[in-house]
């Protein structure tokens, strides 16, 4: 009986630490998703200089010109 209870706590403390381990990885995401140009023009870091402007430009137009904070957590 007593290996029973041993094997149920254990069985809960790993599905526990899953359950947080998740939790902690969508607050991860949703943090960096708030500054859309900024997470996109540090991609285009350490680009040669015609390639940064390239990519700097896509930045604009999918994030917009204005520096917003946006909140898309879904």
């Amino acid at each position: 009986m007593e290996k029973k209870k041993m094997n149920a706590v254990a069985a809960m403390a790993l599905v526990l630490m899953i359950v947080l381990s998740t939790n902690m990885d969508m607050v991860g995401v949703a943090a960096q998703g708030l500054n859309c140009y900024d997470n996109c023009n540090t991609g285009c870091a350490g680009l040669p200089s015609k390639e940064y402007l390239k990519c700097d430009k896509k930045c604009h137009e999918r994030c917009g010109d204005d520096d917003k904070i946006e909140l898309n957590v879904g």
